[in-house]
């Protein structure tokens, strides 16, 4: 793609449908060369069976310049061709462009968030902690958010029960793996509700809501299976992904 005869390649990947920052992941440059060696391992998380089932990854090839890139070629791969826990090589040939469809970057993702729940019989506390996020929603110019998370176990007339996470700056996968302990009775769990919720921190402005999920024992589907299952197994630790929902009204909507 150079003037000099060769180009200096890197690798784009995205998901489809539904391409935005948080999706896209690339390689490094490899400088003055046509036959670029990366070996390097790009990791995508909270792919559920879902997006097995619906989602392609796209790998574009492309060659860096000082005034952005020019494209190379590229390939695609529906993640219901790999198996689980199984590697898988493709050896193939490069495609001109092929045509994106409208939506692939213009869809509403709120993201994932990933947590752990456990209810300690020794201690009469149940363990909630946040592990990550993943796909935010982008809040800020930049394309990125500041995320943290809010966790609410409900109803709570004091409102002692709010805990909170540090914030992770610029990123739309935030890693926190912060645990917050409720002192609560085993048979008193079943009236409340855990609402966990995820923010973009916003300096000399109210800050932004990005996307929430209530757990307990009148949510549904997996919400329900997750709560029912830290309950009905005490001392045992239960991780779910779940998906975070623009629709969710959080008790008390402030920028706190």
């Amino acid at each position: 793609m150079d003037s000099n005869g060769l180009s200096d390649p890197y690798v784009k990947l995205h998901l489809l449908p539904g391409a935005n920052k948080s999706t896209k992941l690339r390689t490094k440059t490899i400088h003055k060369t046509l036959n670029p060696e990366w070996n390097e391992t790009l990791t995508y998380y909270g792919i559920t069976e879902e997006d097995v089932v619906k989602k392609t990854l796209r790998l574009s090839v492309l060659d860096e310049d000082h005034f952005g890139f020019d494209f190379i070629g590229e390939t695609r791969v529906p993640l219901k061709k790999l198996k689980p826990h199984q590697t898988k090589a493709f050896n193939v040939y490069l495609e001109k462009t092929f045509p994106v469809k409208k939506d692939d970057d213009l869809i509403a993702i709120r993201g994932k968030i990933l947590l752990s729940l456990r209810y300690a019989t020794s201690k009469q506390s149940l363990i909630v902690r946040i592990i990550r996020c993943a796909e935010l929603a982008s809040m800020d110019s930049n394309g990125y958010s500041d995320p943290y998370v809010k966790v609410y176990l409900k109803p709570d007339k004091d409102k002692k029960s709010k805990y909170k996470t540090s914030v992770k700056k610029r990123t739309l996968n935030p890693e926190f793996n912060e645990e917050f302990v409720y002192e609560i009775k085993h048979n008193e769990l079943p009236k409340k509700t855990l609402e966990v919720t995820v923010w973009d921190k916003d300096i000399g402005k109210a800050n932004d809501f990005i996307g929430g999920v209530q757990i307990g024992i009148n949510a549904k589907g997996e919400r329900l299976r997750h709560w029912f299952n830290a309950l009905k197994n005490p001392d045992r630790e239960f991780r779910q992904w779940h998906i975070l929902s623009a629709e969710l009204t959080p008790e008390v909507y402030t920028s706190s």
